[in-house]
């Protein structure tokens, strides 16, 4: 018989809101509404995978107990988006009687909120006045500006913001001492690294760091920077650092090398500037020269999200990034 286990990011979702990690004064505020009983309506925003609707799940299940099951709906808005979930789940359910302790209310999830139309969020708006005595409403959302003004002025709105390496490197130790995994401080490191998305958009950080670790050790039972960055599929930082290294030094040639050898291993022009840009980050060049890199990775990386990736696109990269770094290496040069 096959034993399947349950996706670590499943296993470690928080249930209550002391287990949540990061954006400690937001959580605190839900910890005061969950406290009083009491919640307002509320709008939580911020970046993909930052536990906003997790925490309104754990407000809710601290705050109505037993009748959590039955209290709550439920819904991602970006599937249900129209007037007519509106007017048919979301009604029916807040016209419901429900067996609720004194002072206490229903409670409506809303995933992914900004999604919405226009004319499902109005008609929400009227839903939220009728039943305002009986039922409480909580969005999720990225972007509070597109949840439409008068559903916000009904709502406490709270931020949350991305989860820093400290906060996820906390939360994959302690998955890793639940569970018995054999690591090393670099295993951790390099997950955080993978965990970190490139330069289009916000990732869900700590859900990916779980995901590559699950997998790591499922593959090798031991977590290192080798074993990881193999599960991954990712471009080495240590082989990009020694590009940028001979970039730093004007060294085109050596620089042309690392990279014509990154590209033979079958990486993808967006993976290998993506890493680049994320070791640059971190790398320890002098202010202007790390500034006038960043801004040529930017640029490269524009030019490859247009569909010009290639590896003529990271040769002219390379040369660039060297002739940014030519005077002040010729004048280090002179000095000595």
């Amino acid at each position: 018989m096959v034993n399947y286990e349950a996706p670590w990011i499943e296993k470690y979702r928080p249930t209550v809101l002391n287990d949540v990690v990061g954006n400690e004064e937001a959580v605190e505020r839900l910890k005061v509404f969950a406290r009083q009983g009491n919640i307002p309506n509320l709008i939580i925003s911020g970046p993909p995978g930052t536990g906003k609707t997790t925490s309104i799940l754990c407000l809710a299940r601290e705050m109505l107990g037993s009748a959590f099951g039955n209290a709550v709906l439920e819904l991602n808005a970006s599937n249900d988006r129209g007037i007519d979930v509106i007017r048919n789940k979301v009604k029916m359910f807040a016209q419901q009687r429900v067996t609720l302790p004194a002072g206490k209310q229903k409670i409506v999830i809303l995933d992914e909120a900004d999604s919405m139309t226009d004319g499902a969020q109005q008609a929400l708006r009227r839903t939220m006045e009728i039943y305002s005595k009986t039922t409480r409403f909580a969005f999720a959302c990225n972007q509070s500006d597109k949840i439409i003004e008068p559903i916000q002025s009904r709502c406490a709105i709270i931020r949350f913001t991305h989860l820093s390496k400290a906060h996820i490197l906390a939360r994959l130790l302690t998955v890793c001492r639940t569970e018995n995994v054999n690591y090393v401080d670099d295993g951790l490191e390099a997950l955080v690294f993978t965990a970190q998305g490139d330069m289009r958009n916000a990732r869900f950080y700590l859900t990916i760091a779980l995901n590559n670790l699950q997998s790591c050790v499922a593959g090798f039972q031991f977590v290192n920077s080798e074993n990881v960055f193999k599960i991954c599929d990712e471009p080495h930082p240590l082989v990009v650092k020694d590009m940028l290294d001979h970039c730093s030094r004007a060294d085109q040639p050596e620089a042309h090398k690392v990279i014509n050898h990154l590209w033979t291993l079958g990486y993808s022009a967006e993976d290998i500037i993506g890493t680049i840009y994320r070791v640059c980050k971190s790398h320890s060049l002098p202010a202007a020269l790390k500034i006038s890199f960043l801004k040529e990775i930017g640029l490269t990386h524009m030019r490859a999200a247009q569909g010009r990736g290639s590896l003529l696109q990271l040769s002219a990269l390379v040369a660039r990034l060297c002739r940014c770094a030519l005077p002040a290496y010729q004048k280090a040069n002179l000095e000595v």
